[in-house]
């Protein structure tokens, strides 16, 4: 069940594929050229991008058409067992899809299969600078733990990260 009250006509969702590769790394290509999404500067390969993101919660948004907007992903936080309920989660919406709830629609969706599967977080990192994913993150229910300060290196600057989080409330 999706909470979004976004008009479902906007864009179905469906799990990811992997005859959506070429889509789902185009789009996360699209995000890091933005220069706001991430600190990599190139998509992996499919190979690479399978192997790190769980495949039990990882969405495609499609259009009218069935092409491929938007998809959203998690990774484990870390081996150890006790951390088994934390992931790290992406999402990412083609520039010419943005605006039509895609990415609303794929983190709600993200969040009703976590939550099922007894993931007790969802943790993501945001570059100050990006706006619109702090605004989509407080909607979901996401909120602030903190900002580190100049934890990376990114196109030859340091930059700050939201590090933001979103407990279940189901998950006890």
């Amino acid at each position: 069940m999706i909470r979004s009250e976004l008009p479902a006509a906007e864009v179905r969702l469906r799990p990811m594929t992997t005859g959506d590769a070429d889509r789902v790394l185009a789009i996360y290509q699209a995000g890091l050229d933005g220069g706001n999404a991430s600190f990599e500067t190139v998509a992996p390969s499919w190979v690479d991008f399978d192997a790190g993101r769980l495949p039990a919660h990882r969405l495609v948004a499609v259009d009218g058409d069935g092409t491929v907007v938007g998809w959203v992903a998690v990774s484990p936080t870390s081996s150890r067992a006790v951390y088994s309920g934390v992931v790290e989660h992406s999402v990412y919406v083609d520039p010419a899809a943005r605006g039509r709830g895609a990415a609303r629609r794929l983190l709600d969706a993200l969040i009703d299969s976590t939550d099922a599967a007894g993931i007790w977080t969802i943790q993501s990192g945001v570059f100050p600078e990006n706006a619109a994913s702090l605004a989509l993150h407080r909607r979901a229910g996401f909120r602030v733990v903190g900002t580190r300060e100049r934890v990376g290196r990114h196109q030859g600057r340091w930059r700050d990260v939201v590090l933001l989080e979103r407990r279940s409330p189901l998950v006890k």
